[in-house]
């Protein structure tokens, strides 16, 4: 387990805008993997197609994932996230077990509970997270002895398949798929798992719904307490046309005010609809007393573009750089559609630009840590 990084995290953010890497899916793309390249030998016999599960491929094609980290660190990123973007036993059900809805049943609290308790899906999540922070662990080392410049890693928790604020069930508003317990187990495993690996930070990341955000703050808590350590977090909200998370509708400066209590080392922003979109809602945090992060997609999605999406890393340096120049950003990188040569012109487009000043309360008593 890596040490609490966080005073050298703010000391590295007061000085200049620390710099995120692209989109895992998009690069994994470039390499062309089939379906058989994905299961490799361990999941060939898996019943289910796995090419579009990228998070196996921490597992079956080990190198491949290792050597996406190492371009995006000599691209010019400081913090790299691990490949587990689904890596919980609630995601990674829906390539290994078969969906009920298919003869008749419904997925409910009780379904999810055989999930939990799984012990192959147990298994599988913790390898996912374990190797996946070993493999960007072992990336960021070597890029920083080759470089003389610190590297970090991010262990990356994203929203799961599945919402806790509304109800799939036209019929019973009341119903849910799953519970709150059942949600905050599957992050805590997860968690476990990616700070034995040797994450520095944790990013809970594309918040479409913000109570399943909650449930991974609170199995974070849990972990920050029982150790009695410092653990960086990064939230990262993906949000609409209207600066709404776009399953439980909650606007950025709310999701602000319901989670500074955890004291988050960064909010910020994350995929949506592309920079321009985004910009007016990054402003609205720009009141939030902590660091902030904005990595979006590469525009709208495009099937003809080559990264399938429109913008090209010019478009990108861009649109961060002036946000950059616009005082907004402590944290700049991208989301889907951006590769390695996006990151290189984000980052080069950001250095000349000082980074955001972090606000103070007026009164010390309820002020959030920087």
């Amino acid at each position: 387990m890596s040490p609490d990084p966080t005073d050298e995290l703010r000391t590295l953010l007061d000085s200049r805008i620390v710099v995120l890497d692209g989109a895992m899916g998009t690069t994994i793309r470039g390499y062309e993997l089939d379906e058989v390249a994905a299961r490799g030998e361990r999941f060939a016999a898996n019943d289910k197609d796995l090419l579009n599960n990228g998070d196996i491929l921490s597992l079956t094609q080990p190198q491949v994932i290792e050597d996406i980290h190492t371009r995006f660190l000599k691209a010019g990123s400081d913090i790299v996230e691990t490949n587990t973007f689904s890596a919980t036993t609630i995601s990674q059900s829906e390539f290994f077990v078969e969906d009920p809805r298919e003869t008749g049943g419904r997925k409910d609290p009780e379904f999810f509970q055989e999930i939990l308790e799984n012990r192959f899906l147990q298994d599988l999540q913790r390898d996912i997270n374990l190797e996946s922070a070993r493999l960007a662990r072992a990336a960021a080392d070597r890029v920083a002895e080759e470089t003389g410049v610190k590297r970090y890693v991010a262990g990356a928790i994203g929203p799961l398949t599945v919402s806790l604020s509304n109800s799939p069930d036209a019929d019973d508003a009341a119903f849910r798929v799953v519970t709150f317990d059942q949600v905050k187990q599957a992050y805590r495993q997860q968690t476990e798992a990616l700070l034995e690996g040797g994450c520095d930070i944790l990013m809970v990341e594309t918040i479409f719904d913000s109570l399943n955000a909650k449930a991974a703050l609170v199995a974070i808590q849990e972990l920050r307490d029982e150790q009695g350590r410092g653990l960086p977090v990064i939230i990262s909200a993906a949000v609409g046309l209207g600066g709404e998370t776009m399953i439980s509708a909650q606007k950025v400066a709310a999701l602000w005010n319901a989670v500074r209590h955890v004291h988050p080392i960064a909010i910020g922003l994350n995929c949506s609809l592309g920079p321009d979109t985004m910009r007016p809602f990054l402003t609205e945090l720009a009141s939030a007393e902590t660091y902030v992060s904005c990595y979006p997609n590469a525009g709208l999605p495009n099937p003809l573009a080559p990264t399938g999406f429109d913008l090209e890393p010019k478009d990108m340096a861009e649109y961060l750089g002036e946000f950059a120049e616009a005082g907004l950003l402590n944290l700049a990188g991208g989301c889907c559609g951006n590769t390695p040569d996006h990151i290189a012109a984000i980052a080069e487009a950001v250095k000349r630009h000082a980074p955001r000043s972090v606000p103070t309360l007026a009164d010390p008593t309820t002020a959030v840590p920087a």
